[in-house]
């Protein structure tokens, strides 16, 4: 080989063209693939978006957050966009509040006992097991069993009931949310703890819940959104008012049901509202999950 043809061979060598094979080409593919099954995901949710606030952004006004639901008016009268649903963004507060009142604190012991007490034992392994039963089963067989439960001892409908209803719906989420935040706190915290002289307790409370706060309320958040947009049990428990409602134990209006019934009558300016009462009850759910997202991402 001479001088000259030396360094054009070993730049050939060293050439950065990389050589198209056949697992080049199968991996492109199935790139492409996956990130065209990717956009076809998302291509439902921009439409249930682009549909939703197309319909209820043409009502949106303060009336709506401070009036009652109108009687139904033909579109050419003049009290054809009055009215509002107020009540129902009250009751969806009371119903959801006090469905967090009654599982956050038995979710979050319940973890605290499952991951730091009895953690791989049978019995945390059973109550693993039916909590994962339990966030399974349908959303309308909770709210059979507040209404078999509540609404017929009390011989009543109540955002009472209906909170029992949605608080046994949370609990899975929240307890199966916080053990994993519990378990993923680092075991040095626990072991530099109790070498300092702390007790069990006082390293539970004082130690391992504060640094796993951030994603137990992660997964709080998260239930309250699956909750604010449950239909079937408000209707076993809550059943529904066009009225003002600030005591638990009376029926009461929530946003979910009231899209339900509005949206099937054939009177124009109650669909109206089930839509913009749709737009805000997404606009609430959205803004639940970004701020879960956030939290994760402050963390």
């Amino acid at each position: 080989m001479t001088s000259q043809e030396f360094p054009a061979s070993l730049a050939k060598g060293r050439s950065l063209e990389r050589a198209v094979t056949s697992k080049t080409i199968f991996s492109n593919v199935m790139t492409g693939l996956v990130f065209a099954c990717a956009l076809l995901a998302l291509i439902p949710l921009f439409a249930l978006l682009f549909y939703v606030i197309s319909k209820g952004a043409v009502r949106l006004s303060p009336q709506l957050f401070t009036q009652l639901p109108p009687p139904p008016f033909p579109r050419d009268s003049p009290q054809f966009s009055s009215g509002g649903f107020g009540n129902a963004i009250v009751g969806t507060f009371m119903t959801v509040g006090l469905g967090s009142l009654i599982s956050i604190p038995f979710g979050i012991f319940a973890a605290i006992y499952l991951s730091e007490f009895a953690r791989d034992t049978k019995f945390a392994n059973g109550i693993n097991f039916f909590t994962n039963v339990l966030s399974g089963v349908p959303s309308i067989v909770m709210g059979v069993f507040a209404y078999s439960l509540i609404v017929l001892a009390t011989r009543s409908y109540s955002a009472m009931a209906a909170g029992f209803a949605l608080a046994v719906l949370m609990l899975p989420t929240i307890v199966r949310t916080s053990a994993e935040a519990l378990e993923a706190v680092p075991s040095n915290l626990r072991q530099a703890s109790v070498g300092l002289g702390a007790s069990s307790y006082q390293t539970v409370l004082k130690v391992i819940l504060p640094a796993a706060i951030p994603a137990i309320v992660t997964g709080i958040i998260l239930a309250i959104a699956r909750a604010a947009g449950e239909t079937a049990p408000i209707i076993f428990t809550a059943l529904f008012s066009n009225f003002w409602n600030w005591d638990p134990w009376r029926p009461t209006a929530t946003l979910s049901v009231l899209v339900y019934n509005f949206a099937i009558t054939p009177f124009a300016n109650w669909q109206e509202l089930a839509w913009a009462a749709s737009l805000v009850l997404i606009t609430l759910v959205l803004f639940a999950n970004v701020l879960a997202r956030w939290i994760i991402r402050k963390r």
